[in-house]
Parts: structure tokens; sequence; C-alpha cells
């Protein structure tokens, strides 16, 4: 435990005199770079009136000159930004901007296709999340690992009792993605994280058809998206109690693993975890939307798309017989044992996990009855997803169905969603990063760079229904933020771009003995509640509050819910490249 947290303690301070040394680079940009017929805009922090050029990285020959901005005030802290517009130049090649006084930028490229390595890299992130196999060095390279948690010898907790399965009852649940940088496996997170990863394929199926990802699975007739979905589905299907229909919140342990410890070191016995209406309304809308997409599948996978059509349509009877149940941990602790001390993912609210379970429900068997019992739009609002509220989802997947049922819903769905792209792209142009993200202090809360990622979907979709480049435009603007052109001068994937994450709340990142951390991951970004009271915060303002430490889960830990959505807007900005405006 001594060695536990002198590691960590230098660890810290490395990464500490790494985050001021980034601060004082000035030039914050897209770090990995840009489509030559897009926009193209650095923010240079601190600098006065004046010019910058645009340098040929190889030969240091200046290939442009540009004025920069007036000056923007940052509503959030004292910062003053002035913008570095060179979208004019197209020409491909590898490039950094010099301004007098100021450090060079990092290097970047122009090109098409830029995007196209970190977009795989995000898909395969998954795959170094699975659980219950090896990941050999011809998959995972110098971060291949022994199989941890088999999980075919799983305990029913007494909070998760029925009749078929009294408390201590061993069931097998294997495979599944760890959830985050714990090795825990949670249905509620799993199910935003599912309904995301499908959903990319549904919109740019062309596009995933051809994107190899390099797994065990990818010498077959499936697109690898898919593959890689289904070692998580299938542990899916495993927490549903085949009694009743009704679905566990969790597999896990009663405490989170140590930090330093490989999966095949955390040996604990595992629990799966009380019932609950917001997991089983997660499952049927994950379900039902597999049942959808692999359908085309049938002959590689015999009975699938039928199974989880019958799991979903089994779990939405158990949601309506148990409309009401909440996974109240600390009340749950108090009545059973053992007791559970890992993520909760508790919710109160569940008429938006019935809207979407609706609308997969409905699109999956055109069925209007699924429709018919809920409201589907209780308010005019559009709550930006999260594993907390899915409601999103379900009118995105409306959006898809093309059964006349829902023509009435799929008006209203769209005019929500243009409102919401709208109400995202208003200020823009004079926010001091000229990003959607970070227009207000709501934006940076626990996992805020998935807020960036998921304004970034929503404008997506936006641009699927209109046409309208302005909504395409302002999601490549949260994808520059991502990757760069953020207060913090981070890219915040792990393994890319000049100055990126080392040291994530990851366990097998951090007990590997691999300096570099596995990559693909996108960490969560800056908390100013940073709850973890770790050391190593460089600022308390909120577009700032990030360290990269592996004690900070407040702001560096990685979640397959966070890097669901990146992986859908990186990917979905290179689907849709050539329609990039300037």
């Amino acid at each position: 435990m001594k060695l536990n947290t002198l590691f960590l303690s230098i660890a810290s301070l490395l990464s500490l005199s790494c985050a001021i040394a980034q601060r004082q680079n000035h030039i914050r940009l897209n770090q990995l770079g840009f489509y030559p017929g897009a926009e193209k805009v650095a923010v240079v922090v601190g600098a006065g009136e004046g010019t910058f050029q645009l340098h040929d990285a190889g030969s240091d020959q200046v290939v442009f000159t540009g004025n920069l901005s007036e000056e923007r005030i940052s509503a959030l802290s004292s910062a003053r930004t002035r913008i570095a517009d060179f979208t004019s130049f197209g020409t491909p090649g590898r490039y950094f901007i010099r301004i007098g006084g100021l450090t060079d930028s990092p290097p970047f490229s122009i090109q098409q296709n830029v995007l196209k390595e970190v977009g795989a890299a995000t898909m395969k992130a998954f795959y170094y999340q699975r659980a219950s196999v090896d990941l050999p060095k011809n998959y995972a390279g110098i971060w291949s690992r022994k199989a941890g948690h088999p999980d075919n010898q799983v305990i029913i907790h007494p909070s998760a009792a029925s009749a078929g399965r009294p408390a201590g009852t061993v069931i097998s649940a294997p495979l599944g993605w760890y959830d985050a940088g714990d090795y825990n496996k949670y249905i509620v997170n799993s199910g935003i994280s599912m309904g995301t990863i499908l959903s990319a394929y549904e919109d740019f199926p062309k596009f995933f058809k051809r994107l190899n990802l390099n797994i065990p699975e990818s010498s077959n007739d499936v697109p690898d998206i898919l593959d890689e979905a289904l070692w998580n589905l299938r542990w899916m299907l495993a927490m549903q109690d085949p009694k009743d229909g009704g679905v566990y919140n969790k597999l896990t342990n009663p405490e989170f693993d140590p930090l330093d410890a490989m999966p095949e070191q955390a040996k604990g016995v595992r629990y799966v975890v009380q019932k609950g209406t917001a997991a089983t309304l997660d499952f049927a809308a994950v379900a039902a939307q597999a049942a959808r997409v692999y359908s085309v599948y049938k002959k590689e996978f015999p009975g699938l798309a039928d199974s989880c059509s019958t799991a979903a349509k089994r779990a939405w009877e158990w949601a309506k017989r148990n409309p009401a149940i909440s996974y109240e941990q600390n009340v749950m602790n108090r009545q059973f044992e053992p007791k559970i001390n890992t993520g909760g993912y508790g919710d109160h609210d569940f008429r938006d996990e019935f809207i979407w379970a609706a609308a997969e429900l409905y699109t999956a068997t055109g069925d209007e009855s699924y429709l018919s019992t809920v409201n589907l739009f209780p308010d005019t609002n559009t709550p930006l997803p999260s594993w907390s509220q899915v409601r999103l989802l379900g009118y995105y997947t409306l959006l898809r169905s093309n059964y006349k049922g829902a023509a009435k819903a799929r008006v209203e769905a769209k005019r929500l969603i243009l409102k919401f792209a709208d109400s995202l792209l208003a200020g823009t142009g004079q926010h001091p990063y000229k990003t959607v993200m970070g227009k207000s202090v709501r934006d940076f809360n626990w996992g805020s760079n998935s807020n960036a990622a998921n304004q970034g979907i929503a404008l997506i979709q936006a641009f699927l229904i209109s046409k309208d480049p302005r909504y395409l435009r302002g999601a490549l603007s949260n994808v520059d933020y991502l990757l760069g052109r953020n207060a913090t001068g981070y890219c915040f994937v792990t393994g890319f771009g000049a100055k990126s994450p080392l040291n994530p709340h990851h366990r097998p990142s951090v007990a590997d003995g691999i300096k570099k951390p596995i990559p693909g991951f996108l960490v969560g970004g800056p908390n100013p509640g940073m709850q973890d009271n770790c050391e190593g915060y460089p600022s308390k303002i909120p577009d700032e509050a990030y360290a990269d430490v592996a004690c900070s889960y407040a702001s560096n830990e990685i979640a397959i819910n966070w890097n669901a959505p990146a992986m859908y807007l990186i990917n979905a900005v290179e689907a849709l490249q050539n329609k990039l405006p300037k």
C-alpha cells in the first residue's frame, strides 16, 4: 500500500510538471490536423495584435501568413484569446504555426482521412476492455495481458434473490467490457454505450464495414464494430433473469480492486446485484436495437437476433410490472451483506428510459403499442445524453424508423433536435475557443469530454436531418476541442497528439509497467468538482480543472460511456469529410 501511494505521488509530481509545461504552450489546436477543404483554426492564448505564420514542418519554409483576430475574453476565466484562421490554405502536408515570442505549435497534418487512425483507436479501445479473455500480442501489441474475471461462477447477491434464483445461487455471466478504470460491469452504463455504438453503425454502415480494428474476429464477414459490440452484448444477455425477464444492475466485486492490480491478479468473489427499472429498460432498448442490427447476420450468428428480440420484449414486460424500482445502494447496504461499494449508477426518473426502450422496440417490431404506452414528449426539452438521461437516443432512433405509425413523432423529434442544435451553435463564433463545447460552466462536470462528444452527435443528427453544413462545422469544432483546441492544451485521447494523457485512472494502464498508456481512450476532462481530492490539479477554473495523474478519477478516468460518443463523433466526421464546409 505504501509503495502504491509513493508511486502515485511521484506520478502526480511528474504529471503536474507536464501540465505546467503544456500551459506555457499558448497555441492550441487539433494536434492531429485538418481536412484540406474544411475549416482550420488555432487559438492563441495571451498574444497581442499581429500575424501568424504557417511553416512547412520539414523545410521550415513559410507557406501562409495571416492576421490574428481581435481579442476575445473568456467568461470562465481571465484568459484572453485570439483566433488564427488558415482555412483558405489547403495544401496537404505537415505543418506548424509560429508566432513571434511564443513556443511553436505542435506539428499537425493537412490531409484527407486525417482522423482515420484516431477514430479506429477509439473503437479498438473497447477490445482492451474485454473481460474473460487473453489479449495476445498480435492484437494487443505491447499491451497484451492475461485473461481476468472469467465470471463463470458469479453469486446471486441477497438483493437480487428471487424464488427461481435464491441468494447464493451461482450463475455464469462471462465476457463483457470493464466499465471504466475499474473491473466491474454495469448494465446502465453498458446501455448507453451500446446504444451509441450500434447507432454509429446504423447511421454510417458503409463506413464501418470498411473499418478494420485488428481484433480476433477481423477475418470474418461481420464488420469489426459489430464483432466488438457482440462481446458486450453476450454478457448483457446473461444478466437477464430467465425466470421473470428482469435485469440485474451490475456484476461486481463488493469493493473496487487495487489500482495497481492487473485483471488476472484481481480474483475476488463476484456478485450480480439487484434488478432495477433503469437497468431493465436500458437492456430492453439495447436488445431491441441489436435484434434489428444483427438480423442481417443470421448466417454468422444463428438465432442471435431472435434471442435479442425475445429478451427485449420480456424486459419491457418486467419494467411495466415494476416501473419504479430504483437502485439505492446505501439503502441496500443497510439490508444485505456483503455491502457493495462499487459504482452505483443510481437513477430515480425512468421516463427517459421508457422513451428510449419504446422507440427501439417499436422500430424493431413495428408494434405501435410500444409508443402508445409512453409519453414520448413529456416536455420540450432535449437533455444531452448521459448514463442517467437517454431520451435523445430514443429520438435519434425514431428518425431511423420507416414505419408510418411514427410519422408524427418523427416530425416532433426532428423539430426538437434542430432546435437543440441551433441552441448549441448560438454564440460559437464569439467563443474564446470557437467551439460549441465550453460556452457555459455547465459543460464542465464529471465526464465533461463526453458532453463535447454528445453535443457533436446531436449536431451530426441535425446535419443528417437538414443537410445544413453549419451543423457539421459545429460538430467538427468539438472534435477539435477534444484533440487539443481547449483551455488545457491537451489532446484528450490517449496515444495521440503532441500532448495527451500519460497517466489515466485506468487499472491496466497503471499496473502494466508500460510507460505509454493504452491508446484510444478518451479521459473524463476538466471537472471543477474535483471529487477525488487528488493533488495535482493546476487550476480550479472550470475549463482548466484537469490533472493528468492516476489518482484523478474525477478528471482523468476512462469510461466506456465516454469513449462511445467520442468514437461515434470522430468516425462520423471522418465518414462525412467530403461534405464539410469551410
